[in-house]
């Protein structure tokens, strides 16, 4: 039986509406912007005129273009989201939005990120035209990804690597990262989006039926809760693969973090089979005191690894034989 949680009469939108749906609570994913910014100083230096501009235009590029993203993610998903336990109460299910605004709304947004990108570099610019090309693929119809299952986990978590490489276009517009770092963040994404995708799975199929889940989002017609729990294995299995090969062409100290990584990649997929899971709503991960414990140890552990030579490392960059002589 369907089973639509928000209510059939709608109220007309007013400017608060329209400012929800730009989602800037949701800034605090723009936290992977920061490796980038580090990793592009130790790795390059600083080629800029000026670091601190470029830092504010970047992030005033990443949050106008990823709002811009989730306007017309709201817009293309209010007859979907209906069905959802907690995105049923989102502005664009509960009140009636202008088409019209919505765009303008959203040509705004992305006219802004792109001014700011313009004055930052043309690397800037290159990766802000991804970043929205990217929400449009995701989302508008006709092409749509998130509709199609593991594609969707796989157009969406490029928004990781773009979010890198804004950070590292803000020290160094000059280069672009190294694609072993591009692909791990890639992966990591991937990673992150199939855990969300496996709570939503089993909350809502648990809580409504699968064919509510299946309403709300199509690409859930391709999935089991098997296939997910696979994906995401698979996932952090080309994150580790990708990540030991940056670590170990540019700084094998860097290893001692895997551990680290690996709790981590545990404890978000193990979180991801909470009841009312946070891996549902990243933008609320910060209260989750085990992962931020972790990340907090991550970042310790970068730094040391940063400043303190290590020479027995070097023992994995090449040939090595156990003599049984």
């Amino acid at each position: 039986m369907e089973k639509s949680i928000s209510s059939p009469e709608k109220m007309q939108g007013n400017a608060m509406a329209y400012l929800a749906i730009a989602r800037l609570d949701h800034s605090t994913k723009h936290i992977f912007i920061i490796p980038g910014v580090i990793l592009a100083y130790l790795l390059r230096g600083i080629h800029t005129t000026s670091i601190a501009s470029s830092i504010i235009l970047g992030l005033v590029v990443a949050i106008c273009i990823a709002s811009a993203n989730y306007v017309i993610n709201e817009w293309f998903d209010r007859e979907f989201d209906k069905f959802h336990p907690t995105k049923s109460q989102r502005a664009a299910v509960k009140t009636q939005l202008s088409a019209t605004v919505i765009f303008l709304e959203w040509m705004g947004l992305v006219a802004v990120g792109l001014a700011c990108a313009f004055a930052v570099s043309k690397t800037m610019v290159l990766t802000a035209c991804a970043f929205a090309l990217q929400g449009i693929i995701y989302n508008v119809p006709g092409i749509r990804t998130k509709d199609k299952a593991y594609l969707d986990v796989i157009s969406e978590s490029i928004n990781n690597p773009l979010r890198l490489m804004i950070g590292w276009a803000m020290v160094d517009s000059t280069t672009l990262p190294p694609s072993s770092i591009i692909f791990t963040y890639w992966a990591g994404g991937a990673f992150l989006m199939a855990a969300k995708r496996l709570s939503e799975f089993r909350e809502i199929s648990a809580s409504h039926g699968r064919e509510v889940l299946e309403r709300y989002r199509a690409s859930f017609a391709g999935y089991s809760e098997i296939s997910l729990t696979v994906s995401c294995f698979v996932y952090s299995l080309i994150t580790s693969f990708f990540l030991a090969i940056f670590l170990i062409k540019y700084r094998v100290e860097y290893l001692l973090m895997v551990p680290i990584l690996i709790a981590l990649f545990g404890q978000y997929l193990a979180l991801s089979m909470a009841p009312a899971s946070t891996a549902q709503r990243p933008e609320k991960l910060f209260k989750e005191r085990t992962l931020i414990a972790l990340v907090g140890l991550l970042g310790v552990t970068f730094l040391i690894a940063t400043y303190v030579n290590m020479p027995a490392l070097e023992m994995f960059t090449g040939q090595r034989y156990i003599s049984l002589e």
